[in-house]
């Protein structure tokens, strides 16, 4: 792809809606969904001609909801841009569900549907037909309220701060002091933290058990006896089992955690401590000072457009047209929302990076993952219909995580001492190994809330212990405080995006996998991995991993293998 076809400052042209149509009223959208219901498709060339107008309104809707969570997400505490995304939640999109339904009611209804490129629409069009299985009209303003109500909690979580050193600083930013070399600090700061979080325990907790409520019921509406398997359905995840992901959960803590312990009893000896605390966890057991691979967003921004541009020129194009574009606002502050995320335009096809950078190593390895979303939109938008564009996050997350490995070869841009890169690259590889057990946790955690959706808070506490320790370092003193038991909270997934969050485990695993590949063959590794993304979401989750040259394996064998690959890499470093 030529680097002018990157440099895309507006939006392609609208076929079938108006170039300046405000979507400020039902009323004006409304006319261009019942013409798309009412027309009469005559042929297989037409009823392609429809899909694509589906699409781009589709396209449409999707980009301006877009930009309202962006607005609001920078600005938590502005409420001008809360209401107008709330507006689109409760005004737009009650009234679009009904024609959707229909919308895919009249396309399986079509005799011209077998006329189709079958192997084009196959992913499409189950995903279609699984929607009109579990559709219910009763859900709709359910929907609504679940999405409105989630969206509390990052109101809730973006208005915590702590004081230091006398100024008031986001938690994202306390967060990161607990890399300083004096351990008082540091227990200072994870306590400050933790009290802090504290205070919003009872409101997080009865905002949590009015959405298990309303998705218990959405789950009741359409037939299953629990919100877990409605939404394993609504998910259109057809590629793995509830199963799988119990066995994910169990490769996980027989492989993974006593991997992670054996580096707690590697760093409980290095720094010569009685009792390894969590506050010890993330500083340097040689008593160095934390690693800086950046200052400001700026900074952050050009290096690693210097380092995708040595990956492979075409990803430093991206970032480089995304810099250009502004779609990025990169540094924490107050009122921001917690978190990172890239969030797909569809019709203009360029997204925006969303991050709370403090010049950590976890910021670079955010702004690496967050780009390596990005790369994915930009390999992805020549596809004919937004669902094309709408990969499963199993397959979003192997682009992200996949970067940050294939990046970390080029880390010398962060790191110009030959000492830091190797410490920067073993801190990666240890995170990595810390994640996955967190991920089986919380996976379980909500298999469990789903299917015992009456449990009482106690109940509900008792869980999440029972869940945690057995995935958790034993060799770490986590101390008896019940206020560690309510971590959970932390989560934004268990809130706003329930069950995505086993993804990220999966995707990892494919990602150390594509990373041996790249250490073994960079260019045939990173043509795979084009290859892959390339498809979108017109191939099942197995099929683009193996076009990535990868497995879509999660297997006690499988994870083994891959686990003991990073700890050679370790030991390499």
């Amino acid at each position: 792809m030529a680097i002018q076809d990157l440099e895309i400052p507006t939006r392609k042209p609208r076929r079938f809606l108006p170039e300046d149509l405000a979507l400020d009223s039902w009323g004006k959208l409304e006319p261009y969904f019942k013409e798309l219901l009412e027309r009469t498709i005559a042929s297989a060339p037409a009823l392609e001609a429809w899909l694509s107008d589906r699409s781009e309104l589709e396209a449409v809707l999707s980009e301006d909801l877009a930009w309202r969570y962006i607005h609001m997400t920078c600005d938590t505490a502005n409420e001008e841009k809360t209401d107008a995304y709330n507006f689109f939640i409760s005004e737009i999109e009650p009234n679009v569900a009904p024609y959707q339904n229909n919308f895919d009611k009249k396309l399986i209804a079509c005799p011209y549907l077998d006329a189709l490129e079958q192997q084009k629409y196959y992913i499409y069009l189950r995903d279609v037909r699984k929607r009109l299985e579990i559709y219910r009209d009763e859900n709709i303003p359910l929907s609504t309220e679940v999405q409105t109500e989630s969206r509390k909690f990052s109101s809730i979580a973006g208005a915590m701060s702590v004081e230091l050193n006398g100024k008031e600083v986001t938690l994202q930013m306390a967060l990161s002091f607990l890399k300083d070399t004096d351990r008082k600090i540091r227990e200072d700061i994870f306590n400050k933290v933790r009290d802090r979080r504290t205070q919003d325990v009872a409101e997080l907790e009865t905002l949590f058990t009015k959405l298990l409520t309303l998705r218990h019921q959405m789950a009741l509406n359409a037939g299953y006896k629990n919100y877990r398997d409605y939404k394993f359905d609504e998910m259109c995840r057809f590629d793995y089992t509830v199963n799988d992901c119990s066995n994910f959960q169990d490769s996980i803590e027989k492989e993974i955690v006593p991997m992670v312990e054996a580096l707690d009893r590697e760093r409980k000896k290095s720094m010569q401590l009685e009792s390894l605390a969590p506050w010890d966890l993330d500083v340097d057991v040689k008593g160095r000072e934390p690693l800086h691979p950046f200052h400001t967003g700026e900074e952050l921004m050009n290096k690693s457009i210097e380092c995708f541009h040595q990956v492979r020129p075409y990803f430093g194009e991206c970032l480089q047209v995304m810099k250009t574009m502004k779609n990025i606002d990169l540094e924490s502050r107050l009122g921001k929302a917690p978190g990172g995320y890239n969030y797909p335009l569809h019709e203009i096809g360029v997204p925006f990076i969303f991050m709370n950078s403090v010049g950590t190593l976890r910021d670079l390895v955010t702004m690496v993952h967050e780009g390596g979303h990005a790369v994915h939109s930009f390999l992805s938008r020549d596809l004919e219909m937004t669902d094309f564009k709408s990969t499963p996050s199993e397959v979003a997350e192997l682009a992200s995580m996949g970067m940050e490995l294939i990046s970390m070869e080029h880390w010398h841009v962060f790191f110009p001492d030959p000492e830091e890169l190797k410490r920067a690259k073993r801190e990666h590889l240890e995170k990595i190994l810390r994640i996955l057990p967190w991920i089986a946790a919380v996976d379980k955690f909500q298999h469990w809330i789903y299917e015992n959706p009456d449990h009482t808070l106690e109940q509900r506490q008792n869980a999440w212990k029972n869940t945690k320790l057995p995935l958790s370092s034993k060799v770490v003193d986590w101390g008896n405080d019940h206020r560690n038991m309510k971590d959970w909270q932390s989560q934004i997934h268990i809130f706003e995006i329930p069950f995505y969050y086993i993804e990220y485990g999966m995707a990892q695993l494919g990602a150390i996998a594509l990373w041996r590949n790249y250490k073994e063959d960079p260019k045939k590794a990173l043509d795979n991995y084009e290859n892959a993304l390339k498809l979108g979401y017109t191939k099942s989750i197995g099929e683009i991993y193996k076009t990535a040259g990868i497995k879509f394996d999660f297997s006690r064998t499988y994870v083994k293998e891959l686990a003991d690959f990073v700890k050679s890499e370790m030991e390499k470093i």
